[in-house]
């Protein structure tokens, strides 16, 4: 089975998560001064700005790949489909962040629960080409034995890094949402008008070191 049913699927759901994101932030009510409540929603600007580059950094990588997956079978569909499932679950720990910023109340808490959401899609991606690639199972024959081992290792940062940053959320919680940020956007910046996209892998904290030449 060829991997555009997966791939056209895998989009329409990274679209409507990447769009439910906004539904989070709420028109202030019409009692209020609209400029100071328009200012007071920055937790839910922020927590909509750091989700939104999580999605679109998994999004440009899932399809980057599958440029390297070029069949898939039933277990590769169930393993995509519960990576989806929580890709689809990411506006509400967004909503519980903003919410807990908001309050000013339970922040180690929601950033926690925001980061370990995040490791387990980490982790669910580094099973998914695991799978993959276990004796060239799903994979280009093309790719050479050293680039898939590569490959391997560099889809373990992701986990590991969302996994610290949880664990430090519950000490401190800003920190935590910035490296949340800064991870994002450090691994996002090699796309801005690079042609070498399409050969990067599903993990917006991994795929930058994969331009190298087989």
């Amino acid at each position: 089975m060829d991997t555009n049913r997966l791939e056209a699927f895998s989009d329409g759901v990274f679209a409507i998560a990447i769009t439910l994101l906004v539904l989070e932030i709420k028109v202030p009510p019409p009692s209020t001064a609209l400029g100071a409540e328009l200012l007071n929603l920055w937790p839910s600007y922020l927590a909509y700005v750091v989700s939104f580059l999580v999605i679109g950094a998994i999004w440009i990588n899932h399809h980057a790949m599958f440029k390297h997956i070029v069949r898939v079978d039933g277990m590769l569909l169930l393993l995509n489909v519960l990576h989806l499932m929580l890709i689809a679950f990411l506006p509400f720990p967004t909503a519980v962040l903003a919410e807990a910023f908001h309050r000013g109340t339970d922040e180690p808490v929601a950033a926690a629960f925001y980061g370990g959401i995040l490791t387990v899609i980490g982790i669910f991606v580094n099973v998914m080409w695991r799978y993959a690639a276990h004796e060239y199972r799903l994979i280009d024959t093309h790719l050479t034995a050293k680039k898939v081992r590569k490959i391997r290792r560099l889809f373990l940062v992701g986990p590991i890094v969302y996994a610290i940053a949880t664990a430090i959320a519950l000490v401190l919680p800003w920190l935590a949402v910035l490296i949340f940020i800064l991870l994002n956007l450090f691994y996002l910046w090699p796309r801005w008008g690079h042609k070498t996209a399409l050969s990067r892998i599903d993990d917006p904290t991994v795929s930058s070191d994969l331009r190298e030449n087989d």
